[in-house]
């Protein structure tokens, strides 16, 4: 065997369609593409076209909203609190100890978990279980900062 004599096997390539090449050929004329219209043209996208009939994205009802004042504060509960060194914790120190990544609008205190010491928790908002808890394990929560509701 030699570099001219190389050869693709038969069947492995097939050559493009020669569309609009006489009527003979079976794809001349319209080429394939029926006959008149938006879509006989080139460029063509009718995605969600029905016909004139009113289309579903546009018969169903719209729901809802977004909310752009919603506060969005980070979130810590008492079981990730139990299980760090220490016994006073305001944002900064959980913000070093890697508990939260981003204060945003504030820290809240949820109660999820149990404490069994006493601890001092500094932050913007605290649910009513996690102040119930802090103060029933002998702790205090101070809330602080403008975002105190």
């Amino acid at each position: 065997m030699k570099l001219n004599e190389i050869r693709d096997n038969p069947g492995a390539r097939r050559g493009k369609k020669r569309l609009g090449r006489g009527i003979g050929s079976g794809l001349g004329k319209t080429s394939g593409r029926g006959v008149k219209g938006q879509k006989a043209r080139t460029g063509v996208a009718i995605k969600g076209f029905e016909g004139g009939q009113m289309p579903l994205h546009r018969r169903l009802p719209k729901r809802g909203f977004t909310n752009i004042f919603k506060k969005q504060f980070a979130i810590v509960n008492l079981r990730h609190l139990e299980k760090l060194e220490g016994d006073t914790f305001t944002v900064d120190s959980l913000l070093a100890s890697g508990v939260i990544h981003k204060v945003r609008d504030g820290l809240k205190v949820l109660g999820t978990g149990q404490l069994t010491r006493s601890i001092t928790v500094e932050a913007h908002q605290f649910s009513k279980s996690a102040v119930e808890k802090i103060q029933k394990a002998g702790g205090t929560a101070r809330v602080i900062g403008a975002a105190a509701q």
